[in-house]
C-alpha cells in the first residue's frame, strides 16, 4: 500500500526501528517474541486496515500500526484499552514531564482507597499513599491522551515493581533484589512516562482503541487478528486474576465488587466463553463467522484446546485457503533464580 504523506515518522525511522520504542512489558501472553513471524504471516496478504480484537499488551496492534496500517484495538481489560488509547489511537499527544511531576504532588485530597483497601497487601503505605494522590490527579485530567499516559505510567510502575508482575499473592516473598523492586515509585512513573511519550507516534492513518466485549465489537476491516485467552485442562487463563490491582486501577474499580473474604482482594474475573473447551470452540465459530469477509490470522498455542485439527476445521467452514505456520517458541515465567520453561508450538493460523 501506499503511506500517506502524513505518515513521516514511520517512513522517517522504519517499522523496525519504530518498535523498539514500544514501551516493553512482562504481561502474561504477551506476544513480543512472535511480532515478526505475526508479520510475516500477514504481509504475504494485501489489507490496508486491521482488528486486533484480543489486544492485550497492544504489541500486535503497536506492531500493525508501525507498518503503516489503521489499526483498530480492543480488549476486554480496561487496562488494555488504557495502553492502545495511549500508544495506539493516539498519533501526537506526550504528557510532559512538568505535568507528570505536577500529578505526583501530595497537594490534593484523596480517597484512600488503595491505602486503605489493600494496605500491608501488594505494597507498603507509603507506596498505597502514592498511588492513591495519582489517581486523584488522573481524575480531573481533561485530555484524554495524557490521561491515558499517565494511567498507562502508574499501571506499568504498579508492574514494575511487584515482584514477578503480578497480584495472586501477598507480600513480597518472590523479591528477588532486581533494581526495579528498589527504585522508588516516583522514578518508575517518571520513567514510564518518558518511554510512552517517545512511543507515540502518527502513521498518518485514523487509528481506534476499544474496551469491549470481543462478541460486541461492530467494526470491519481486511484483517482480523485473533489472539484469545488460551484454553487448557493445565492451567488458567484468567488474566483477570493477575492483574486485578491494576485492572482495578485502570477502571477506577467501577463496576466490580471486591472479594473482601480473599487475601489478594481480588474482583471476580469477567465472564468469558473461553473458560472451557466447548466455549472456546463455539466463540472461536462465532468470531470466524462475524469476520469471514476478513482475512483471519489466529495466534494459538499446541498445549490449547480446541487442538489444531478442530481449528483448521472451523477455519474451512467459513474459508477456502487455510494455512498452518508452526513456530517454536519457549517461554519463560517467574524469578532469576526459579524461572521455569516450557517448550510450546506456536501455531499461527491463516485463513483467506
Amino acid at each position: 500500500m501506499e503511506r500517506t504523506s502524513s505518515s513521516l515518522h514511520t517512513d522517517k525511522i522504519g517499522a523496525e526501528q519504530q518498535m523498539k520504542l514500544f514501551p516493553a512489558t512482562r504481561y502474561m501472553g504477551s506476544k513480543s517474541k512472535l511480532l515478526q513471524y505475526i508479520w510475516d504471516a500477514s504481509s504475504k496478504y494485501k489489507f490496508d486496515s486491521v482488528i486486533d480484537l484480543f489486544s492485550g499488551s497492544g504489541v500486535v496492534s503497536y506492531m500493525y500500526k508501525t507498518h503503516g496500517k489503521a489499526v483498530i484495538s480492543n480488549d476486554y481489560m480496561a487496562m488494555g484499552g488504557v495502553i492502545t488509547k495511549a500508544l495506539v489511537e493516539n498519533d501526537s499527544t506526550i504528557l510532559p514531564v512538568e505535568e507528570a511531576k505536577e500529578l505526583i504532588k501530595d497537594n490534593i485530597d484523596t480517597d484512600e482507597f488503595v491505602y486503605k483497601t489493600f494496605k500491608g497487601i501488594y505494597y507498603n503505605d507509603e507506596d498505597n499513599h502514592f498511588i492513591d494522590v495519582l489517581r486523584a490527579h488522573i481524575a480531573l485530567m481533561d485530555d484524554e491522551y495524557k490521561k491515558a499516559i499517565a494511567m498507562q505510567a502508574l499501571i506499568r510502575t504498579c508492574v514494575k515493581k511487584r515482584p514477578r508482575g503480578i497480584f495472586t499473592y501477598v507480600g513480597d516473598r518472590y523479591n528477588d533484589g532486581r533494581k526495579d523492586l528498589q527504585k522508588s515509585f516516583e522514578d518508575h512513573f517518571l520513567e514510564a512516562v518518558a518511554l510512552i511519550n517517545n512511543a507515540v507516534f502518527s502513521n498518518g492513518r485514523h487509528c481506534e482503541s476499544y474496551n469491549v466485549d470481543s462478541m460486541n465489537l461492530n467494526k470491519k476491516a481486511d484483517l482480523v487478528y485473533i489472539d484469545p485467552p488460551y484454553y487448557t485442562p493445565k492451567s488458567d487463563n484468567e488474566y483477570v486474576r493477575r492483574y486485578h490491582f491494576v485492572e482495578g486501577l485502570a477502571r477506577d474499580w467501577k463496576g466490580v465488587e471486591i472479594q473482601e473474604h480473599t487475601k489478594t482482594k481480588k474482583f471476580k474475573s469477567y465472564p468469558t466463553p473461553f473458560s472451557t473447551k466447548d466455549g472456546a470452540e463455539n466463540a472461536f465459530d462465532t468470531i470466524f463467522k462475524q469476520y469471514s469477509d476478513s482475512i483471519l490470522v489466529v495466534s494459538y498455542s499446541s498445549n490449547s484446546l480446541p487442538n489444531m485439527e478442530d481449528m483448521i476445521n472451523l477455519l474451512k467452514k467459513y474459508k477456502n485457503n487455510v494455512e498452518v505456520i508452526p513456530v517454536d517458541y519457549k517461554y519463560s515465567f517467574g524469578t532469576r533464580n526459579t524461572v521455569k520453561r516450557n517448550n510450546v508450538q506456536e501455531y499461527i493460523f491463516i485463513g483467506a
